[in-house]
């Protein structure tokens, strides 16, 4: 007897969302929705949208060999990526298969690691150039303030540097700091 008025019960509620759905314009340009059509005006009978279409089992589901075979190379010479875009403009409904989806997940993970990468050789660059724009700022205050300096010529000897010599060395430092260190 329960079941019997369980099912009962639920087939009453169940009513309403079988009913037709009107669609009209009041007089303010609005669009209204109602089980009820207005006493007035153009009436739209609006049918409720149906349920999406899954594949049947014995339907043939295209495997990504398949489609990849169909993909046309870009002419900039990436690997198709223009083929998969206008598909996906074609059926913007189609969701994507899971394939797909890792696909997608696996090229931005790429893309992040290697903008990571580039981003930490652009800083290991910067941290270099920075060094050196000290050291070269350092030998010039220690070319300037400094009464004697010497160097190591090339075979292993010290030898002091003339005056004309610092100058030409404080000179060639101070055109390095000018190009490289701003």
């Amino acid at each position: 007897m329960r079941r019997l008025s369980l099912l009962v019960l639920s087939l009453i509620l169940a009513l309403p969302a079988a009913a037709q759905v009107y669609q009209w314009r009041d007089a303010q340009g609005r669009i209204n929705y109602s089980d009820s059509p207005p006493p007035t005006g153009a009436v739209k009978t609006v049918k409720p949208a149906s349920p999406p279409k899954t594949p049947a089992a014995d339907e043939a589901v295209p495997d990504e060999s398949s489609e990849a075979a169909a993909q046309t190379p870009a002419t900039d010479g990436a690997t198709g990526e223009a083929g998969k875009q206008a598909k996906e403009k074609a059926d913007p409904a189609k969701p994507k298969t899971m394939a797909e989806k890792e696909t997608e997940f696996r090229q931005r993970k790429v893309a992040a690691t290697e903008a990571e990468a580039k981003a930490e050789k652009e800083r290991q660059k910067a941290a270099e150039l920075a060094r050196y724009c000290d050291q070269a700022r350092s030998q010039i205050v220690g070319l300037k303030n400094s009464r004697r300096v010497s160097r190591f010529n090339s075979e292993g000897q010290r030898e002091l540097m003339d005056d004309a010599a610092r100058t030409a060395e404080i000179e060639r430092s101070q055109r390095y700091i000018d190009e490289n260190c701003k």
